[in-house]
């Protein structure tokens, strides 16, 4: 006898007669206003017709590229960024020099927009040698005085991976980390306009280091920080490979209003939902972690079949994977982070010597040496805030 669970995951595998009798929009199709999709929008039953309704609207790869520049358009005219906002000088401030053992770290900052700040950490390899890839690490929902960039898992993960040869990029989200130190707030209208932005002007950050090859641009994160991957990976094809952990799925939409507050996902000409945008990344190399304890848990039957249904039409079926721990709860843990390093060691052609323990099978991170806010921040009592920047919870111009 077949579970409910495997009845519903069998909708998504009918035959022609389902997906051709499934219009391209849902219910509201009439609507003329976007429509939000929050948090649970929908069931993990509506999730899977919605899928079906989407597979039926492509059957070449031609056509799959036309939904994908729809969608493309979709997300940044519904995030406000259609145009692309002018590429402002990016004013980058890069500090406070420290080193450890095989990497060293710096406070950095730089302008998305005049007088918008984005705050981080630029963590890169010693003794070395370069041109090095390039990894963009944004953060999940983590709140408090040390959450966002400023946590041992983030610090973990951009520490173990520069120590293989990566130049990683760590910064805060709006109203997270030194950004709430400052005095911005998450709340801010424009949180999914500015984070989107940000990690676009991340890129073009990163490009602009001497140290860094161009042409090896990788981002990872969780939760909302897997949210901001994924986006990143869907409206910008200089990324080369990517990692959103614990966050593509089909029947949640992101539960803060910096994923889904803005109409991204549905208008009265086209549907779509998470895991069709991160096949956007198609066929560039992306890795789904995902796990039982949140909404990831159907990844494996539901989400990344689809996935790799996109990747198989770009002949490249093998750059896609997924590791699934069914036992595991939301968060960027270890284990999830050794899922990771061999991910991006192999499409960034990173250097694991030293930090891989062939007998354990397992990536050493006891080489971290792990940084108080106070040392990380970029503006501090002896480097003073810019007098140039915006007034925390200002409308930031775009145009």
């Amino acid at each position: 006898m077949h579970s409910p669970r495997a009845a519903l995951f069998s909708v998504f595998f009918l035959g022609s007669s389902f997906i051709g009798a499934c219009p391209l929009l849902a219910q509201d199709q009439k609507q003329t206003e976007p429509t939000l999709c929050r948090g649970n929008y929908h069931s993990e039953a509506d999730a899977v017709a919605q899928l079906a309704r989407m597979a039926s609207t492509y059957s070449s790869l031609e056509q799959w590229q036309d939904r994908a520049t729809a969608i493309r358009k979709q997300i940044l005219t519904g995030a406000k960024l259609m145009p692309l906002p002018t590429r402002t000088p990016l004013n980058s401030i890069i500090h406070k020099k420290r080193e450890y053992n095989g990497y060293s770290v710096e406070s950095a900052a730089f302008e998305a927009r005049p007088g918008y700040l984005m705050y981080g950490n630029l963590y890169r390899p010693l003794g070395k040698k370069g041109p090095h890839p390039a990894v963009l690490c944004p953060h999940g929902h983590a709140t408090g005085p040390a959450g966002g960039r400023l946590r041992s898992d983030q610090q973990h993960r951009c520490a173990t991976l520069a120590r293989m040869g990566a130049v990683v990029f760590s910064y805060d989200m709006i109203g997270f980390g030194e950004s709430l130190h400052h005095g911005w707030n998450h709340q801010h209208p424009q949180a999914l306009t500015l984070q989107t932005w940000g990690s676009i002007r991340a890129i073009d950050f990163v490009q602009s280091l001497e140290d860094v090859d161009d042409q090896r641009i990788g981002v990872t994160g969780c939760s909302g920080g897997g949210t901001q991957t994924f986006l990143l990976a869907a409206v910008d094809n200089r990324i080369t490979a990517s990692v959103p952990v614990v966050m593509v799925s089909a029947h949640f939409f992101g539960g803060c209003h910096c994923e889904s507050g803005m109409p991204i996902h549905k208008t009265a000409q086209l549907e779509t939902n998470n895991a069709e945008i991160a096949a956007l990344a198609a066929p560039r190399p992306q890795l789904l972690v995902s796990v039982g304890g949140d909404w990831t848990k159907n990844t494996p039957v539901v989400e990344y079949p689809y996935i790799r249904n996109v990747y198989t039409m770009h002949g490249k079926a093998a750059n896609v994977e997924n590791v699934h721990y069914p036992g595991r709860e939301h968060g960027y843990q270890y284990l999830k982070r050794q899922a990771m390093y061999p991910f991006l060691v192999k499409h960034l052609k990173l250097n694991p010597a030293g930090v891989f323990d062939a007998t354990t099978e397992l990536y050493d991170e006891t080489g971290t040496m792990l940084e108080n806010p106070e040392q990380m921040f970029v503006f501090d009592k002896h480097h003073p805030y810019p007098e140039t920047a915006l007034e925390p919870g200002s409308q930031v111009s775009l145009r």
